[in-house]
């Protein structure tokens, strides 16, 4: 589009969105501040780099066969160099313990370091990017029977709890190497397909294997922990240990005791179709200091489908947004399509991601608030249902062209170009 038309576009809708007391201005400058968490796992398929060629297992599936796949951290770094070229904004790179540098490393996992993934830092700081990670408790032939920190077999919890303790190792080198704090995600399988006399059993050797790995103190400056429920998955349909009711009791617990903040994790596929992520953010942050978000779509089950601009993304951006919580919350991509082109599917699933926020940064919540406390219930309605139809795109527009990004679809064309030059030839 022509820069004036997006100029003249801009002003209009400014002028518009000024009429309902919202400052267009100071709503950017909160988006130039919001930074993504972009993970690496879309470029593979959750394949990652062992030498032993690890498969997602333990609950997960990629579905599709798209052709371009990287086979190796350079092809996966220029991938990702490329996908931040289209989308507005700087972001944070999210790694998974299993996309190191294992060329000259022949232990296992709960023997890592950060000398297998010195690439990354290296990488990271040309682009100047910071980087989150996460332990990888899945593609093991020690997860293989869908139990890691939850197992009865102690030789494997151990092994397990060794690989999440020297995870969190790494993150806290790569917030004091990079200079901004890394995000530990911790995320496990652990469950069965069909009932089980062993409920509690289970999750006492989880509550064990957590007190166990948390033991250890990290900078906060450098390291910030979270841990992620789930309410089923792929072999564990019928129980998971680590359910959002067991994680929510373990985090408060934790934190009380330990003056720590671990953070909770909320997975958009990882709760029943029907319940709303949304609604739980105003009871977590009234109790807990942040939250990590991973923003994904499922489809009738946590199928990881591509971010897009829905209801239910909008409607928990909107809830951030009126928690005037954005600066507690960390937002994280989590899907993984390989269907269609992996590079294209970062781009649109990050600028769905970010529509959606900026859609919440120009709701006009403090006129929407007065309507509600005067009960005057109409105009509040009224009002909610004039945003929906309120120029929106042409703020995005504006926002996209002022950090030399294409705005609308124009940014296909050049992922177009880069499948034919790159993707095609591997």
């Amino acid at each position: 589009m022509d820069e004036t038309l997006i100029q003249k576009a801009y002003e209009i809708a400014e002028q518009k969105y000024a009429e309902y007391d919202v400052n267009v201005s100071e709503v950017l400058k909160k988006m130039n501040s919001l930074s993504l968490s972009v993970h690496c796992w879309q470029g593979d398929d959750v394949r990652g780099f062992e030498i032993s060629g690890s498969e997602p297992g333990g609950g997960l599936a990629v579905t599709g066969n798209y052709p371009g796949r990287a086979r190796n951290a350079g092809e996966l770094q220029t991938d990702l160099k490329t996908a931040l070229s289209f989308i507005p904004g700087r972001h944070r790179i999210n790694l998974h313990a299993i996309y190191g540098d294992f060329s000259e490393f022949n232990k296992d996992r709960d023997s890592l370091t950060y000398s297998q993934y010195l690439n990354w830092v290296d990488w990271a700081k040309e682009q100047s990017l910071a980087l989150d990670f996460n332990a990888s408790c899945f593609g093991h032939v020690k997860s293989a029977d869908g139990w890691t920190l939850s197992s009865l077999e102690e030789d494997k919890r151990l092994f397990w709890v060794e690989h999440v303790k020297r995870c969190r190792e790494i993150g806290e080198y790569f917030g004091r190497t990079l200079g901004e704090p890394c995000v530990h995600n911790l995320w496990i399988p652990d469950g069965c397909k069909d009932s089980t006399m062993l409920r509690v059993k289970r999750r006492e050797k989880l509550k064990q294997s957590l007190s166990e790995i948390y033991s250890v103190r990290h900078d906060r400056t450098c390291l910030m922990d979270s841990v992620e429920s789930k309410l089923f998955g792929i072999g564990s349909e019928a129980f998971v240990t680590g359910s959002h009711e067991f994680y929510t009791q373990w985090v408060s617990d934790h934190n009380f005791k330990n003056t720590d903040n671990v953070m909770l994790c909320l997975d958009m596929g990882h709760f029943h179709p029907t319940e709303s992520v949304a609604d739980k953010v105003s009871s977590i942050l009234m109790f807990h200091q942040r939250l990590l978000l991973h923003i994904s779509r499922g489809l009738r089950w946590d199928s990881d489908h591509v971010a897009i601009l829905d209801d239910g993304l909008k409607e928990l951006m909107l809830e951030i947004v009126r928690a005037d919580a954005l600066e507690r919350t960390y937002i994280a991509l989590d899907y993984f399509d390989a269907s269609i082109n992996r590079v294209g599917a970062w781009v649109a699933g990050a600028r769905s991601t970010l529509m959606a926020v900026l859609f919440a940064l120009l709701e006009p919540r403090d006129k929407i608030r007065e309507y509600e406390l005067e009960g005057d219930d109409l105009s509040k309605l009224a009002l909610m249902e004039t945003c929906k139809a309120m120029p929106f795109s042409a703020i995005w527009d504006y926002w996209c062209a002022a950090n030399n990004v294409p705005e609308g679809i124009y940014w296909l064309d050049n992922i177009r170009a880069y499948e034919k030059e790159v993707l095609s030839k591997r």
